[in-house]
């Protein structure tokens, strides 16, 4: 008998890309509400309580809903791709090159909150240097990043291609979040083994989907006189084993004179890269990600499939 999938909110950015990726499979029934009643509750009740797994798409309040209209329900199982539950105790964060064992904790869990895209390449590049005891818990991370406009759905997509949109944005690049209050916040701190929030400056380019997220650090404020060499191997020794994350080696990221941000569009992966000059003080550590891949509808096939054992 085929598992049950329900893709709650399936007419969204996130919902309509993981619907594509499903619609490949035979191995899955897909269960599905026509666009006209999926604000229908009661209809939504009864596909999220028939479902195996459902895939939230929704903002966090909708999100939210749907985890209550399942209550009484003990055998439906949650992959939530919105902020509402990325720091809660009782949800597996998935992210499964996170860490050891977390494979093992999203695929033992019934509910799993999905990373944010930004949050994947931040994390994905500081939680491996305070667990190696190199970066402080308490050094002031800054994380800047540029986003493809489809992380923004179908209103900045309209706003950003639609020329009769009345809110169009004409702009080649903008930066956001400027109240340094941005709702991945928290899941970089919590997530980034953190004691303070890091300084977050969030933008957006005028390109459809990809990603680059880059965290600068002093070397002399790093514990252990690191060096760009020590920072690598941290990162390399993480994800070792593993082909989801690309550690790229430090003799070709210092033969790159650009990074291009849609590099790995239409991919579920993630490359890390370390950059400066030895002898200086500084280093900037680079994730390069697809926004709708791995930072999205990637990573929800991906945890869907390890709940599946799959």
């Amino acid at each position: 008998m085929k598992p049950k999938i329900f893709i709650d909110g399936e007419h969204g950015t996130t919902g309509l890309q993981i619907r594509t990726r499903l619609a490949r499979r035979d191995d899955l029934e897909i269960l599905s509400i026509p666009e006209a009643e999926r604000r229908n509750r009661d209809i939504r009740a009864d596909m999220l309580r028939s479902a195996d797994i459902a895939i939230l798409c929704l903002p966090d309040d909708a999100a939210r809903e749907s985890v209550s209209l399942l209550e009484g329900n003990n055998s439906t199982r949650v992959i939530d791709t919105s902020t509402a539950n990325r720091v809660a105790p009782d949800w597996a964060y998935g992210f499964a090159e996170m860490d050891a064992g977390q494979r093992e904790r999203i695929a033992g869990a019934r509910f799993v909150a999905n990373p944010g895209c930004y949050p994947t390449g931040a994390i994905g590049l500081i939680r491996p240097l305070v667990q190696a005891g190199i970066l402080p818990k308490d050094y002031p991370v800054s994380v800047n990043a540029v986003s493809g406009y489809t992380g923004g759905g179908k209103q900045m997509i309209a706003q950003m291609e639609d020329p009769a949109n009345p809110d169009r944005i004409d702009a080649p690049h903008f930066l956001y979040g400027l109240t340094l209050t941005h709702k991945h916040v928290p899941e970089m701190k919590m997530h980034g083994l953190l004691d303070r929030a890091p300084i977050f400056a969030p933008s957006v380019g005028r390109f459809a989907q990809g990603m680059i997220v880059q965290v600068p650090l002093h070397l002399a404020d790093l514990n252990g006189n690191a060096s760009l060499a020590d920072l690598h191997h941290a990162l390399e020794g993480h994800y070792a084993g593993q082909d989801v994350v690309e550690v790229v080696p430090l003799a070709e990221s210092a033969k790159l004179a650009r990074i291009d941000p849609t590099e790995l569009n239409d991919t579920d992966r993630m490359k890390l890269m370390v950059f400066g000059t030895e002898g200086k003080d500084q280093a900037n550590l680079v994730a390069v990600l697809d926004n709708l891949g791995k930072g999205a509808s990637g990573a929800a096939v991906q945890n869907m499939d390890l709940m599946l054992a799959r």
